[in-house]
């Protein structure tokens, strides 16, 4: 029996983009025992949670090691670079029982030089968005990706970071779980108005949080057209989860305001579905929300030279603004011109994900993991 471990050693977001893959695996070959691997129990349970919704996968649950003074610190401040290569060190013998590694991250990669040989190294991939960080060249040492549309394809080929015969696309498995979880969602508020989504990115150097931020909340807390859901990209509180709870305190009572710091729903992509408007800078939720075609602000915080850059592709999708001065204004201006850029959105999207319909895609994947898998066995049988 082939046996296959997903590991989960950063922050709950990138559970999405790999979880459904492990499950389908687990239900559509039962000739690969698959594993799931966590740091935290809280962690396990937000994944034992979604793995509820597929009754059919028989999925083992394993704990990995970490030194008692990390996990600590992992309680106290969540996953941080030090507490994923700690967890990686520490786990070497464990990793070395599987035949593969599958993972939404990157890190992952440091395995080869700690003596993880073996086992195939995988990459699921985590966002769809633009930035070059999505497109570094190590991926070139995975043995095998999925990826969703052509626009990934593209750069990673120019880049000269994906292997013939070593890839698969069509393959976005956070969109699997999210028709699940939201087959009878609610509506978030009840009276009537838009709702805007404000959804921050956490790198200081291109988020509009640290300069705008709450500018846009005080705006949202005394107008009484709009709802506003604030649900910033999970990693702008982790590590500092007290800041967040201030903006829930200074902002309670008001109904037409959703503060959510970090919660699940902030990463399965509620937010993103109820909104009628995305207000963002450059957080590859983006993508998620033109799922359906919708209007879309941009923050430029930092004078950025953005035109042409292929790395702020998406800000060609809607109206971006330098400043909170006239955001009454560019909200009316991104409703009212939001058929000028509803062709450009959904050519978009198509590039991004290349989806040919509704239906799921994590099958694919797990069958294309599988394949490669045997294939690889197979070769290797044949030398031996």
């Amino acid at each position: 029996m082939t046996r296959i471990v997903f590991p989960f050693i950063a922050q709950p977001h990138q559970t999405l983009h790999a979880l459904p893959i492990a499950l389908e695996i687990a239900r559509r070959h039962p000739d690969f025992a698959v594993h799931v691997a966590c740091l935290t129990p809280e962690h396990e349970a937000y994944i034992r949670h979604l793995a509820g919704f597929y009754p059919e996968s028989q999925l083992t649950f394993d704990r990995l090691a970490l030194p008692g003074s990390l996990r600590r610190r992992l309680v106290r401040r969540g996953p941080s670079v030090l507490t994923k290569l700690a967890a990686l060190l520490w786990n070497t013998n464990y990793f070395n029982n599987f035949q593969a590694i599958v993972v939404p991250e990157r890190t992952s990669l440091h395995l080869r030089h700690m003596g993880v040989r073996r086992p195939r190294l995988i990459w699921t991939r985590h966002g769809a968005g633009d930035r070059a960080i999505g497109f570094a060249r190590d991926v070139r040492h995975f043995d095998f990706i999925l990826m969703a549309g052509q626009k990934l394809e593209r750069r990673l080929l120019t880049q000269e970071a994906l292997r013939p015969g070593r890839y698969v696309t069509g393959v976005y498995a956070k969109f699997d779980m999210v028709r699940l979880l939201h087959r009878d969602a609610a509506p978030l508020f009840g009276n009537g108005r838009p709702t805007i989504l404000y959804n921050p990115h956490f790198n200081t150097r291109l988020s509009s949080w640290h300069k705008f931020g709450l500018q846009v909340l005080d705006y949202f807390a005394r107008q009484d057209r709009y709802n506003l859901v604030f649900a910033p990209h999970y990693r702008l509180f982790d590590a500092h989860r007290g800041k967040g709870a201030e903006i829930v305190r200074r902002f309670s009572g008001i109904p037409h305001m959703l503060i959510d710091p970090g919660s699940p729903k902030s990463i399965d992509m509620t937010y993103t579905m109820a909104a009628d408007l995305y207000l963002g800078d450059v957080s590859s939720q983006v993508a998620e929300f033109l799922l359906r075609p919708r209007p879309c602000l941009f923050l430029d915080a930092h004078g950025t030279d953005w035109q042409g850059n292929p790395d702020y592709r998406f800000w060609s999708l809607g109206r971006v603004s330098r400043g909170t001065a006239t955001l009454e204004t560019d909200l009316e201006q991104a409703f009212r011109t939001h058929a000028d850029f509803l062709e450009r959105q959904e050519s978009y999207i198509y590039d991004t994900f290349g989806l040919d319909g509704p239906g799921p895609t994590a099958p694919r994947g797990a069958d294309a993991i599988v394949e490669f898998l045997r294939e690889a066995c197979h070769e290797r049988c044949s030398r031996s």
